[in-house]
């Protein structure tokens, strides 16, 4: 594991840089953000800009993992067999923040 991130208050933006060396992005592509259906009825029926619901309610993401590429498939392994809703969610590339594409 190269990285923790808890993704609480701060969500995507603030929690997941702190986990990152310096010139580290990480890249998110949206649709492999696994959301629960009741988040796009709060988005649409509460005004909620995108990069608030990513932000402050995070998507339904609770923790972000970061592992070496090769590690990633062992990885959720390990923590689907132990009983964890894990899967990949992006790529570590260079830059600064997070990306979401």
């Amino acid at each position: 594991v190269k990285g923790v991130s808890h993704i609480t208050g701060g969500g995507f933006y603030e929690n997941i840089p702190r986990s990152l060396k310096k010139g580290c992005a990480a890249r998110i592509a949206k649709a492999d953000v696994r959301t629960p259906a009741l988040f796009e009825v709060m988005q649409r029926e509460g005004g909620i800009t995108e990069h608030d619901m990513f932000n402050t309610f995070n998507m339904g993401v609770g923790m972000v993992l970061t592992v070496a590429a090769e590690d990633a498939d062992k990885a959720i392994e390990i923590l689907q067999a132990n009983g964890q809703d894990a899967y990949r969610l992006g790529t570590i590339v260079e830059g600064d923040g997070v990306e979401l594409v």
